[in-house]
């Protein structure tokens, strides 16, 4: 169900960038959604999500809320998610922690999974990348934990340094880092009939070399529009905030749009969802 919002306060005024087109539109920091209730945060005009950021940014080359499509991305520290709440207020689609390296899964994995499902969100599962273990051994982990699954969205790699790691500091060349992944990529799009998507950073993105895997893109990217942090880099996914809140989130959430309309995002959905 789509909530139409009514401005209370208007804060500036942007351009829309990618995809989209660009119009130029409104965008508030105060939005009134009825029975008293106000939400507070960086908003376009029109019907957009009800999300928030605890932490906003201020967008100068295109604003994140001018594209329509927008969802989530979560893992157990998200607690209780009251997922029909989210899908009514707009959170179209969500990427769920499953594994990371080749032993752990995520505690809040299986029950997300079916939650989002009963929902009826779209939503697909990411795995958390560990330099000390090889891409064919994560792979394997990964496709033991996620099932194959009609209607769910492609896997996901993410791929980051992780400098808080106590059990791997290492940082693995341009080289092998892009030889293991196109091992893991390889044997995920066989298993799952879709190739994933490579979650990435901008630190990892300019000193590895992973733009030239054969991968779609979901690119973070809290201070700029992803046109200025990754020039020249086509994109699907936009992580826009890592403070965001939504309903039925408890505390921040990171929240994402997608570089489309909503034509191009079911079209998108038509040809990536896992048959």
């Amino acid at each position: 169900m789509r909530l139409w919002i009514k401005a209370v306060a208007l804060a500036a005024v942007t351009a829309l960038a990618g995809c989209a087109g660009t119009p130029t539109q409104r965008v508030v920091t105060d939005v009134s959604i009825g029975s008293g209730q106000t939400v507070r945060g960086a908003f376009t005009g029109g019907a957009v999500p009800l999300f928030g950021d605890t932490a906003p940014h201020v967008w100068t080359s295109g604003h994140p809320y001018n594209l329509p499509v927008h969802g989530v991305d979560v893992a157990r520290y998200q607690g209780d998610v009251n997922w029909p709440l989210a899908r009514q207020s707009g959170v179209s689609f969500a990427f769920i922690k499953a594994t990371e390296g080749g032993d752990h899964i995520d505690p809040m994995f299986r029950r997300y999974w079916a939650e989002t499902r009963a929902a009826g969100i779209p939503r697909g599962a990411y795995h958390f990348y560990y330099f000390c273990r090889r891409g064919a051994e994560q792979a394997a982990w990964f496709i033991a934990n996620v099932p194959r699954e009609r209607g769910a969205l492609p896997p996901v790699l993410d791929l980051e340094w992780n400098s808080h790691s106590r059990t791997c500091r290492y940082r693995p060349t341009p080289a092998e880092v892009q030889r293991e992944v196109a091992i893991f990529m390889d044997m995920l799009t066989r298993h799952y009939g879709q190739r994933p998507i490579i979650y990435t950073t901008v630190d990892f993105y300019r000193e590895t070399g992973v733009r030239n895997v054969n991968a779609e893109f979901w690119l973070r990217s809290v201070a700029d529009h992803p046109r200025g942090t990754y020039p020249g880099q086509r994109w699907s996914f936009w992580q826009y905030t890592g403070t965001g809140t939504a309903p039925g989130f408890r505390g921040n959430v990171d929240l994402n749009a997608f570089a489309g309309n909503r034509a191009q995002w079911n079209r998108w959905l038509a040809m990536r969802m896992q048959r």
